[in-house]
């Protein structure tokens, strides 16, 4: 697909998705919605692409919402409390698509990640960041509430508590170090080693099996919200059953005692 705002660039099974309006810092535009929405919604049946990488083309990872668009009526943000309540949820709805896929998504942040743009990362499953780096939740900053775009689900759970109400509360930047130090990121790198370290992340993950792989990320979603130790487990287990039914163990077994990488086939 050609998209306008928005660049995919398939590396076998990693597809790069590349924020593509560096000119506005990758801001979210009516444009770049639209062209997200697309995206998103042809993972599902896309078995070929098993790992996603985000990053933002140019110096940013994305500066959030496209405000110079809003003061040009591009989308209309305020011109009525329906249509307002529509275009909230359309941006939200990206963040569900993400934690919804079954593919692994892996945040490539360079240079600043705000407001929408750190909801984006945010979504994502893992995030390396280069050093230029920095994120905050800037909806505060603008008269609006810090808790956008599930950024007040998924911030606590990834920082804790007492950073997340700082952060929230503020709309103060976190530093490269700083988000590393918390565990905002997992891995923090030169910017110009971002894309192999992202690049080199998923392999690893495209080296275990496919539906080991989707199970994984889908239970941990899940594990996080589960209710009890019991409910979590009854997740796994479900999944182990289905993967060993799959076969995909015997493969992993064999290249285990024989010391060499798995090489996995696509089964039904």
């Amino acid at each position: 697909m050609a998209y306008e705002a928005i660049e995919v660039r398939n590396d076998g099974p990693v597809a790069w998705l590349t924020l593509n309006r560096p000119h506005n810092l990758n801001a979210l535009s009516a444009q770049m919605v639209a062209d997200l929405e697309d995206f998103l919604a042809r993972l599902s049946t896309d078995p070929k692409t098993r790992v996603v990488v985000m990053r933002g083309a140019g110096r940013a990872f994305c500066a959030g919402l496209d405000l110079k668009e809003q003061n040009r009526g591009g989308t209309q943000l305020g011109s009525s409390t329906t249509g307002t309540l529509e275009t909230q949820r359309r941006m939200s709805d990206l963040v569900v698509a993400i934690r919804r896929a079954p593919q692994p998504f892996i945040a490539a942040v360079r240079g600043p990640a705000a407001g929408g743009g750190f909801a984006l990362a945010l979504a994502c499953d893992v995030r390396i960041a280069g050093e230029s780096a920095r994120f905050n939740a800037a909806f505060i900053r603008i008269g609006l509430s810090a808790c956008d775009m599930g950024v007040s689900y998924h911030l606590p759970r990834a920082v804790g508590s007492s950073v997340a109400y700082e952060l929230l509360l503020t709309g103060r930047f976190i530093n490269a170090q700083r988000a590393l130090a918390t565990g905002l990121v997992s891995e923090l790198v030169p910017d110009a080693e971002v894309d192999n370290a992202a690049a080199k992340l998923a392999q690893d993950m495209c080296e275990t099996s496919p539906l080991g792989l989707r199970l994984t990320k889908d239970c941990v979603t899940m594990a996080i919200d589960a209710g009890s130790l019991e409910q979590a487990i009854a997740i796994e287990d479900r999944n182990q059953v289905l993967c060993v039914r799959a076969g995909y163990i015997e493969e992993g077994a064999r290249a285990f005692l024989e010391k060499r990488k798995p090489r996995y086939a696509e089964r039904a």
